[in-house]
Formats: C-alpha cells, sequence, structure tokens
C-alpha cells in the first residue's frame, strides 16, 4: 500500500507544481516507500544483490548477448544487426547500452487518414542487410529499402538497457494507478496505457518496452528484437520477414527451420536484461538540488516520473525495490514529435515517454536522435509536452543551467 501512496502523492504534487509559474524555490517533497532503494553501481553492472544463481544466470546471458551470429544459427535472411551487443552498448563500451544506431520505419497514410505499415513491401521496420547469396546459391538476399511510394519515413534510435529488469517487475496495477491520477489531476498531459498481448500468456497487459510499448515483458520484447534485428525464429516468433515483403523468396531461406527451437537464447538475452543494474547517479551539489526543484516545478515529473516500486518478486534483488526510472511508461501525444508510426496500441503521434536515467551516457536524444543535448531535446517537446518546454523557454540563464546541470545527473 505505501507503494502506491508514494506515486499517488507524487502525481498530485507534481500536477500542483506544474499549474503554477517556475518559482525561484520550491518546497521539496520527499517521498519514502517501504522496499528499499535501489541505486546502481555502474554502467553495465549488475544489479545490487544478486544471489549467486542469479549472478551465473547475467553472466550467461551476457555472453549470449555479445554473440555474432551467422547464416548457419538462422541469421536473416533480411536483419538489422548479427548481434544484440552491436546496437546494445555505450560509448564507454559498457554492455546493454545504446550505439545510438537508427533504423528506419516506413509507411503511407491512408486516404482515410489511418496508417499503412505497408507490410506488403516489408515495412513498417526495415532491415537495411541481407545475407547476401544463399549458401545454395539459388538466391541473393538484398538489404531492404524504402519503397519510392512511402509517406511516412522515420528513425529510431536504439535504446538503452539498464535497470529494465526493474521495469519488467513494477506491477501493471502501478502504470494503470499513474494514468488515472494523470487524468484527474493533469488531463492536459494525462498518458495512455499500452494495452498488448502477453504472447505466453495471452492476456491482454500493459506494455512497457520499446520506443511505442510494443511489449508487455523483457522476454517478449528479447523474442521480438531476435526476429525483427536478427532474422531469428523463436517459439513466439516463429515466422520469418520476408525480404521487402516477398514472401516467395522464403523458399530459398537457407534455415527455414526454427533458429531457436527451445527458446533458450530469447531467455538467455532476458536473463541479462532482467538482472542488468540501473545507471548509476552522478554527484549532486547544491546547483544540481535547485535543478530538480525547478524540473518539479515545470511539471517534468508528471511524464517523467521520477520514483516507481517493484512489486512482490521472487528475487530479492527485485523484491519491492524502490527505483528512478523518470517515466511513467505511459504513451502522450507528442504532437509533430510524434514519428507517423502507428504501431501496436500507439497511434502516429503517441511515444513512450523516455526514461531519463543514464540520460549523461548518451550523445544523441529523442526518439529518432535530432537533438544533440538535453536542451535540445526539450526544446523540441510538442503536443502534451509544448507546455513543459514554453515553460523552460521562461527560465532565466541561471535556472535553466541550474536544470540542466540536474539532469546532467541522471
Amino acid at each position: 500500500m505505501a507503494r502506491r501512496i508514494v506515486v499517488a502523492a507524487s502525481a498530485v504534487f507534481l500536477a500542483a507544481c506544474a499549474a503554477q509559474p517556475p518559482p525561484q524555490e520550491v518546497p521539496q517533497m520527499t517521498h519514502r516507500a517501504d522496499g528499499t532503494e535501489l541505486v546502481g553501481t555502474a554502467f553495465g553492472a549488475p544489479l545490487p544483490g544478486l544471489g549467486a544463481g542469479d549472478l551465473a544466470l547475467f553472466e550467461q546471458g551476457r555472453t549470449a548477448f555479445m554473440a555474432v551470429d551467422d547464416v548457419a544459427d538462422g541469421l536473416g535472411p533480411v536483419f538489422n544487426e548479427a548481434s544484440c551487443v552491436a546496437c546494445h552498448s555505450s560509448p564507454g563500451g559498457a554492455v546493454g547500452g545504446s550505439t545510438g544506431r537508427l533504423e528506419t520505419r516506413f509507411g503511407a497514410v491512408n486516404a482515410d487518414g489511418s496508417f499503412n505499415p505497408m507490410a506488403a513491401q516489408g515495412g513498417s521496420l526495415l532491415q537495411d542487410h541481407g545475407i547476401g547469396l544463399a549458401p545454395s546459391g539459388a538466391y541473393t538476399y538484398l538489404a531492404e529499402t524504402v519503397p519510392a511510394y512511402a509517406t511516412v519515413v522515420a528513425k529510431r534510435r536504439t535504446t538503452p538497457l539498464f535497470g529494465l529488469g526493474l521495469v519488467d517487475a513494477v506491477p501493471d496495477a502501478e502504470i494503470r494507478a499513474i494514468a488515472a491520477l494523470q487524468r484527474i489531476f493533469a488531463p492536459a498531459i494525462a498518458g495512455r496505457v499500452a494495452v498488448v498481448k502477453d504472447l505466453a500468456t495471452g492476456k491482454l497487459v500493459v506494455g512497457k518496452f520499446g520506443w511505442k510499448n510494443g511489449n508487455p515483458t523483457l522476454f517478449q520484447f528479447s523474442g521480438d528484437a531476435y526476429l525483427n534485428e536478427m532474422g531469428i525464429t523463436s517459439p513466439f516468433f516463429p515466422d520469418e520477414n520476408c525480404p521487402q515483403g516477398d514472401c516467395g523468396s522464403l523458399q530459398y531461406n537457407p534455415r527455414p527451420d526454427l533458429n531457436d527451437p527451445s527458446g533458450a537464447d530469447v531467455q538467455a538475452f532476458a536473463d541479462f536484461m532482467t538482472f542488468l543494474g540501473p545507471p548509476p547517479r552522478g554527484t549532486a551539489t547544491l546547483t544540481t538540488l535547485r535543478g530538480e526543484l525547478i524540473f518539479a516545478a515545470l511539471g517534468c515529473g508528471q511524464c517523467h516520473v521520477p520514483t516507481l516500486v517493484t512489486g512482490r518478486n521472487p528475487v530479492p534483488a527485485l523484491d519491492e525495490k524502490v527505483f528512478h526510472p523518470y517515466s511513467d511508461f505511459l504513451l502522450h501525444d507528442m504532437g509533430a514529435l510524434g514519428d507517423g508510426i502507428a504501431q501496436g496500441a500507439a497511434g502516429p503521434r503517441e511515444m513512450r515517454t523516455a526514461p531519463l536515467w543514464g540520460l549523461r551516457a548518451n550523445t544523441a536524444f529523442l526518439h529518432d536522435g535530432r537533438a544533440l543535448t538535453p536542451e535540445g531535446a526539450i526544446l523540441a517537446h510538442d503536443g502534451q509536452g509544448a507546455d513543459a518546454r514554453h515553460r523552460f523557454s521562461g527560465l532565466d540563464a541561471r535556472q535553466k543551467a541550474a536544470l540542466l546541470a540536474f539532469l546532467d545527473t541522471l
């Protein structure tokens, strides 16, 4: 119950702050839950407090995550990269981060205004590699290209994976409660729960992972990526992508069987992400503390919710832990900042609130990497984020510097 009160109190406080012009100083409301607060120790490090067995699963999963697959393993016939780490590694070498790699999605807007993912032409996700000449010599698989008549083309930046096991362990009711509180206290920026199907249970649940919240669990997120990024099929994702939409060409696929038949690789990836620790925090100063107050006063924390709490969990390191992702994990209408792609439960203008933890390790910002600084990302906010952008623009230079210094501690 205390967990729920923390979320509720935060939402009410932040909604009240957002309704006021940014003051010089804002009283800080400190929230504490019954759970244990969990902070990261280093980028790429495992969760603090893992037992020997779970730590072994983390290391095994990390090895699988770094492994490079080839055609014999089922890679392709079209794909984006041959390993997970090719996209998920920080500039400093931390496995599980982001290289900033941009992928492409495309589609078209129908006459009635609805989105056409152009699946018959290989959309909406473009695979920019092909395996080339099949071992049989009967067919050459080429990289896909964006069709000339696509009217929507969007880039997506690879997201960091730090701390996602904590997010996976947050009860669906927690995310739904945040959405309900936003509807009551801040309807102008209220987010929407992404309701998606859990392929393992067949139930409709809360989506939390991906730019559009397309997957509800790290296990499903792993299987989705294994297929769509690497072209490797598994039990819950058994069907190959048709290269450029040409399903007939799959008759020459050198590995038409189920590539990961037991799902062991998918589980290993999920284990690595589940036990991957959150980003460490930078050093707090009087300036950054003042910036944190300004963050709240601007209403940033309404969507970039600072604190969540995991539910009961058989893994002690994940059991009722307080953590700070700075996201509500809801979909928001971002206006012109939306990428134009309808995907799963998300409409063309909707994007998941990007978690801000680990921000200081990024070299580009927003879903498409268009912003090169946090300030640039703030100034690009639109739709439900436009008011926060306007309030930021109204700050004086000292206030802006304090806010940006705070963001640089995340």
